[in-house]
């Protein structure tokens, strides 16, 4: 079985800060988040990174016993934030490496045989992480000249990224739909480096997904709904007219000198009803401290206009709690 595309309205989702490694899911705070907003989750994410050398097996079954479905952000790079390259490079992925670790992580995905849904390598057009194109390669072409170009960042991206799914499906794990996760913006913002440069190719991703954040830093300025979500949604929607579209990742910090949040959030969830092919979203709910010792509040609950805006969105019909499945569609 793998999770339904529904006819109409889009799946609730979430991230629920989850500890400094995204991974310390518990039903004690899947359950706390569903009555702060009063519905439940369709979608509950978390990260996994290769580093574990495990297949997620404790969260993943927490999520679906809350009655949700696991989004999982599976990362090749260590527990630590490293940011340029680490012993899961890409190249290291193409030569055989981690085979074995693959192939164990994904019977074990088989075995768990309840509908999953996979981020591999997510926002690759940024600058980082460490299997982003700019440390692969970047806007060097493939074969100088060729018509239309091939850039070795996104090349190398793709191979090692269609590599990853086609060894998971030849050890029959069908369970799991497959999500193309980019960033809004690239960065660097050069022709080489545009979202659509390293999209696998349709039969290897069974969603198009975007990170798109408002303000999150005190530095930034601030960004508008336009400009975080509807003026990249188009771009997102063009790689591949036949797939539907997940906000993997969305929300934005409380600094009431620069912007209300509130009134942000309740704009964003309204726009999101009139994008046709926006099936899910999945709000980033995260407190962190930054390096200068500011903070940055993404929590739903930051304040109480935040938290009574986005009460009053996601109580819409639009917004769908109940995660439906079907057969899966084999590749």
């Amino acid at each position: 079985m793998t999770l339904a595309i529904p006819a109409a309205g889009a799946y609730h989702g979430a991230y629920l800060d989850f500890g400094d490694h995204e991974d310390e899911v518990t039903l004690e705070r899947i359950h706390w988040f569903n009555e702060l907003v009063g519905k439940r989750l369709a979608i509950v994410a978390f990260s996994n990174y290769w580093g574990r050398q495990r297949f997620p097996l404790e969260q993943a079954q927490l999520v679906i016993n809350s009655g949700a479905v696991p989004l999982i952000y599976w990362n090749p790079w260590e527990d630590q934030e490293d940011t340029k390259r680490s012993r899961f490079d890409l190249g290291a992925i193409l030569a055989g490496h981690w085979d074995g670790y693959i192939d164990a992580w994904a019977k074990a995905a088989r075995d768990l045989d309840r509908p999953l849904l996979v981020s591999w390598g997510l926002e690759m057009n940024g600058n980082w992480f460490p299997w982003c194109g700019v440390f692969h390669g970047g806007g060097e072409e493939v074969v100088p000249g060729s018509d239309p170009p091939r850039y070795r960042g996104p090349e190398t991206f793709k191979r090692a990224y269609r590599y990853v799914v086609d060894r998971v499906r030849a050890a029959g794990a069908d369970n799991i739909a497959w999500v193309f996760h980019v960033n809004n913006t690239s960065d660097p913002d050069a022709p080489w480096n545009q979202m659509a440069a390293y999209y696998p190719g349709s039969d290897y991703a069974d969603w198009l997904a975007m990170s798109a954040y408002g303000m999150q830093f005190p530095t930034e300025h601030w960004i508008s709904v336009k400009e975080a979500i509807l003026d990249h949604y188009a771009k997102l929607a063009a790689i591949d007219p036949d797939k539907p579209i997940l906000l993997a990742e969305w929300g934005i910090g409380e600094f009431p000198h620069k912007g209300d949040k509130g009134r942000w959030i309740g704009e964003a969830m309204a726009a999101m009803e009139h994008l046709s092919r926006l099936k899910g979203a999945v709000f980033w709910h995260e407190r962190w401290q930054n390096g200068d010792l500011s903070y940055s509040n993404l929590r739903v609950n930051s304040s109480s206009g935040a938290l009574a805006a986005y009460r009053q969105a996601v109580a819409r019909v639009f917004w769908l709690s109940e995660p439906k499945f079907v057969p899966a569609r084999l590749p």
